[in-house]
C-alpha cells in the first residue's frame, strides 16, 4: 500500500443509479437533485418534504425552550426588581357588608372584623404543629418561600375541573392576606409568588408564621388564632388542647363549611379533615401515637353572633353568604373583607308576615309549663313560581338564641310532601301498574295496611304500615293522595320505578346529594333529608307548570360604585306541563277535603300536601296558589343535646301533624302576604279525567234502573286485582268497622245490628264515620269527624 494520502472521490453513478426517476444522479459535488454540494464537494442532507416539513427539528426546538426560559427569566428577574414588599392591606379597617330588602330598605350590617392578635410564643406548641400539619408541614425545613410544584399542581387541577385548589406555602398565604388581597388572579398570583421570595430573605419563619396566624380567617367573623379560641370554644388560646387546635387547623381549609353546628350535615367531611391533621402531626413526629389514639373530636360551643343579627337578620345573612359562595359569586373569605352592598330578594312585608304567622300559630301557643315546647323549631320558605325569588325565608325563633337555620338544614326527613313527585313521574313516564293499567289520579290501588309491595318478579319484603295502621280497601290515586297513604304510594313509586321517581325529584329542583334520597319503594314515604328550601324551589316547579330554575336569593351587589356580575338565571321544562298541573290538580283536593284542610283559610285556590316525619320529629306544609309557592316546618329538636326530638305533646297536642300548626301557619302567612293581590285560579293542562272528582260511572240494567260501576267505584272490590293484591270484602256474620266515611256492613244475622264505627278518621287528622243501621247493617254516611286513635309509632306518613 503506498503511504502518499488517499484521496476521496465520488464515484461515477452507473447507469442504473443515473437512470430517469433515480433519486441518485448529477455530477461529482452535486446534491441528488443536481444542485451544488457543500464545500468539499460534501452531499447536503435531503430537503424534508411532505408531513416531515411541519414537525420542527430538534434544533428549532431547544432554539424555542432555551428562548422561552430566558424570556421568562428575564421576566422573573425584572420582576423582582420592579415588585417591592407593600404597606398592610386596609383589612384591619373593612367595612361592613350592607344586606338589603327588595325595596332597599337595611336588613343588617355584617363584616366588622374580629381581630387579635397574640405573639408566637403565647400559641401553644401543639396548636402551632397542628397548624402546620394542616397548610405546610415542611414551613421550618424549606428555604423555598414558593412551593413551584404545588402552584404548578393546583393550576393544572382548576384547569381540568378538579376545583379551584390551593398551592401556597404559608408564607404566600400570609403575603396574600397581609399584603394583597383574595382576588383570584394571574396577576395577583405573580405577584404574590414575588413578594413571598423577598420577604422570605428579611423576615424570621417565626415572624412569617406569627403574622399568619393573626391574619387567618376561621369562619364566625373570627380573624386570627386567638379570635377563633374565643368564637368556637370560649376561650383563650393559651388554653387550647391538641384535639381544639387540630380542629381549628382544620377550619383554614373551608370556614364556614366545617363549622359542625352551623352545619351539622358537614360534620363527617370535618371530622375527616381533623383526622387528617392529627395523622400528620403523627407523621411529622408531632404527636405522640398513643395520645394520638385517645383524641376526641372536640365539638365545638354554639356562636354567639352580635346581637345586630338577632331574630331573622342572623339566618338571612347565613342564607345570602352560603348561596354567594356555592352559586361561585363571592367567596366568604372576600366577602369577609367587607364593602359590599347586596340587595335580596327578600320582601320585608312578607318577611314580616312570615314572622307573625309563626308566632301567632307556633310560638304563641307553646307554654313553659310543658318540657315538649323547648324542643319547637319552625322553618319556612316563600318562593314565586317563574321567578323563583324568595321572598320570605323564616330561619328560626332568634339567631343569636338558636344559630342553625331551620330553613336550610337538611338533616330532617321530608315525610309525605315527597308523595306528589311520585304521581308526577307517573305521568311523565306514562306509567302503569303491575298488571298493566295507566297510572291516573282515577286509578285504584289497595291501600290495606301493611300490604306487601308487588314487583315485577312479585312480592318484595317491603310492607310499609299506613298512619296509626288504618286499613283503606280499594282507593284511587286522589283518595290515597288525600288521606296520604302509605301502603298505596310505595307500591306506586314500585310501578313508576324508584330510580325514575328520584330523577323527577331531582329535576324538580331536589338537590342530587340529598341525604337518603335512595332509589327505592320507600322514597315515596319521604325519608329523604331535603332542606325547607330545597322544597319550596321543587313545588314551585310545579307551581310553574312543570319549568324549573334554581331559586334566587341575590338581586344585585355593588362594591365602590361598581356592579358585581351576577350569573342569568336560566329554565327549562323539568317535566311536561301535563305532569305538573295533574299533580297540582290533585293536590287541589288536599285543601278541599283532605288531610289539608287548614290551608282553606287563605281564602283562595291553593293546593298542598302535609307530611310528618318518623316519629314525628317534623311536621310538614307544602303548598301553592298560582303566584306563591311556600312550605313550613315544624321540627322538634333538644336545645341542650341537639338531638332530633318527637313532637309529641308540643303546643299542648298529642301529636304535631302536618294539616295541624305547619298548614295553618301556612295559610295565615299566605292570606298576609297576597291580601294586596287579586285571587287567581289554576290554569290547569291535565292528563284526561285527572281534573275531575271521583264519581261513579253508572251501568244501565235492561230494566232502565241505574247503579255504581264497580269499576269505578272505590270502595268496592275490584275485577282485577290492583298491583299484587287480592279483592277482600267483609266476612258473612261479622260487624266490620267502615273506613274513611263508610260504616261498616252489619253481619247478615245480626238483624239490626249497626255498623262499626269508622275509628281511624283521616289519615292527617281528618274524620271518621260511623256506621249506619239497618236490618242487614246497611252502610253507614258520614256522621262526625272524629279521628281514630293516636298511634306514636313513627311511621313517616
Amino acid at each position: 500500500m503506498s503511504d502518499e494520502p488517499q484521496h476521496w472521490a465520488p464515484r461515477e453513478p452507473s447507469d442504473a443509479a443515473a437512470a430517469p426517476g433515480s433519486d441518485r444522479g448529477g455530477p461529482p459535488g452535486t446534491d441528488a437533485q443536481g444542485g451544488k454540494g457543500g464545500k468539499g464537494g460534501k452531499k447536503r442532507r435531503p430537503r424534508r418534504t411532505g408531513w416531515r416539513r411541519a414537525v420542527p427539528t430538534w434544533r428549532m426546538v431547544l432554539g424555542t425552550v432555551l428562548g422561552l426560559g430566558l424570556l421568562l427569566a428575564g421576566g422573573v428577574f425584572a420582576g423582582y426588581q420592579l415588585v417591592d414588599i407593600p404597606a398592610a392591606n386596609a383589612s384591619a379597617t373593612a367595612q361592613s357588608n350592607v344586606y338589603l330588602y327588595n325595596d332597599g330598605s337595611v336588613i343588617a350590617r355584617d363584616g366588622d372584623v374580629n381581630r387579635e392578635k397574640v405573639k408566637l410564643s403565647q400559641v401553644p406548641m401543639t396548636v402551632q404543629h397542628a397548624v402546620l400539619a394542616a397548610e405546610d408541614r415542611d414551613f421550618y425545613s424549606d428555604a423555598r418561600a414558593v412551593d413551584v410544584k404545588a402552584m404548578l399542581r393546583a393550576g393544572w387541577n382548576t384547569v381540568t375541573g378538579k376545583g379551584k385548589q390551593g398551592g401556597s406555602t404559608i408564607t404566600q398565604q400570609y403575603v396574600k392576606n397581609y399584603y394583597l388581597g383574595q382576588e383570584r388572579t394571574v396577576l395577583r398570583k405573580a405577584k404574590e409568588a414575588i413578594i413571598a421570595v423577598k420577604l422570605n430573605r428579611e423576615v424570621t419563619k417565626d415572624q412569617i408564621f406569627e403574622g399568619y396566624l393573626n391574619t387567618s380567617y376561621f369562619g364566625r367573623n373570627a380573624y386570627g388564632i386567638q379570635a377563633a379560641a374565643q368564637a368556637y370554644y370560649g376561650k383563650n388560646v393559651e388554653e387550647l388542647s391538641t384535639s381544639e387546635g387540630a380542629y381549628l387547623a382544620a377550619l383554614l381549609n373551608a370556614p364556614s363549611a366545617y363549622d359542625v353546628v352551623a352545619h351539622p350535615d358537614n360534620k363527617p367531611a370535618a371530622q375527616r379533615r381533623w383526622n387528617y391533621v392529627l395523622d400528620g402531626m403523627v407523621k411529622e413526629d408531632w404527636l405522640p401515637a398513643a395520645e394520638r389514639a385517645t383524641t376526641r373530636f372536640p365539638t365545638p360551643g354554639e356562636a354567639k353572633p352580635s346581637t345586630g343579627l338577632s331574630g331573622q337578620r342572623g339566618y338571612i345573612v347565613q342564607a345570602v353568604e352560603d348561596y354567594l359562595n356555592r352559586r361561585g359569586i363571592l367567596d366568604e373569605k372576600t366577602l369577609a373583607t367587607g364593602g359590599y352592598r347586596i340587595t335580596t330578594t327578600l320582601d320585608k312585608a312578607k318577611q314580616d308576615a312570615f314572622v307573625k304567622a309563626v308566632d301567632t300559630n307556633v310560638t304563641a301557643r307553646t307554654s313553659t309549663d310543658r318540657k315538649a315546647d323547648r324542643n319547637v323549631r319552625v322553618g319556612g320558605v316563600s318562593i314565586v313560581p317563574g321567578s323563583g325569588a324568595v321572598v320570605a325565608l323564616y330561619g328560626g325563633i332568634d339567631y343569636t338564641k338558636q344559630y342553625v337555620s331551620n330553613a336550610t338544614r337538611r338533616d330532617y326527613q321530608v315525610g309525605s310532601v315527597f308523595k306528589p313527585f311520585v304521581l308526577t313521574s307517573a305521568v311523565v313516564n306514562d306509567s302503569t301498574t303491575q298488571d298493566g293499567r295507566p297510572i291516573t289520579p282515577n286509578t285504584v290501588y289497595d291501600g290495606s295496611n301493611k300490604r306487601t309491595v308487588v314487583g315485577p318478579q312479585g312480592a318484595t319484603d317491603y310492607a310499609p304500615a299506613n298512619e296509626d295502621d288504618v286499613d283503606h280497601g280499594d282507593i284511587t290515586v286522589r283518595t290515597a293522595t288525600d288521606e296520604s297513604v302509605n301502603s298505596v304510594y310505595a307500591q306506586m313509586a314500585q310501578d313508576v320505578g324508584p330510580g325514575k321517581v328520584r330523577d323527577t325529584a331531582i329535576a324538580l329542583g331536589i338537590p342530587a346529594d340529598t341525604p337518603d334520597l335512595t332509589a327505592s319503594p320507600s322514597i315515596a314515604l319521604g325519608p329523604a333529608n331535603a332542606s325547607v328550601l330545597d322544597m319550596a324551589e321543587a313545588y314551585a316547579t310545579l307551581a310553574d307548570h312543570g319549568r324549573h330554575g334554581p331559586y334566587v336569593l341575590v338581586d344585585k351587589i355593588t362594591k365602590d360604585g361598581a356592579e358585581v356580575e351576577l350569573p342569568e338565571r336560566t329554565t327549562e321544562q323539568a317535566v311536561s306541563r301535563e305532569a305538573a298541573d295533574t299533580t297540582t290538580a290533585v293536590l287541589r283536593s288536599v285543601v278541599e277535603g283532605g288531610t289539608g284542610t287548614a290551608a282553606q283559610a287563605v281564602g283562595r285556590p291553593a293546593v298542598g300536601k302535609t307530611g310528618t316525619a318518623e316519629e314525628d320529629r317534623a311536621a310538614w306544609f307544602a303548598g301553592y296558589t298560582p303566584d306563591l309557592a311556600t312550605v313550613v316546618a315544624v321540627m322538634g329538636q333538644n336545645p341542650d343535646t341537639g338531638a332530633q326530638t318527637s313532637l309529641y305533646g308540643a303546643l299542648g297536642l298529642p301529636r304535631i301533624n302536618g294539616g295541624g300548626a305547619p298548614a295553618e301557619t301556612w295559610a295565615a302567612y299566605t292570606e298576609a302576604a297576597l291580601r294586596s293581590s287579586p285571587a287567581q285560579e289554576f290554569d290547569l293542562e291535565t292528563m284526561p279525567g285527572s281534573d275531575e272528582e271521583d264519581e261513579p260511572l253508572l251501568d244501565e240494567d235492561s230494566d232502565g234502573s241505574t247503579e255504581p260501576s264497580a269499576a269505578s267505584d272505590p270502595t268496592a272490590p275490584s275485577a282485577t286485582a290492583p298491583s299484587g293484591i287480592a279483592p277482600s270484602s267483609p266476612t258473612p256474620g261479622t260487624d266490620t268497622g267502615g273506613t274513611d266515611g263508610t260504616g261498616g256492613t252489619g253481619g247478615t244475622t245480626g238483624g239490626n245490628a249497626s255498623g262499626g264505627s269508622g275509628e281511624t278518621g283521616n289519615t292527617e287528622g281528618g274524620g271518621g264515620a260511623s256506621g249506619g243501621t239497618g236490618s242487614t247493617g246497611g252502610t253507614g254516611g258520614f256522621v262526625e269527624g272524629a279521628r281514630g286513635p293516636d298511634f306514636p309509632d313513627g311511621r313517616p306518613v
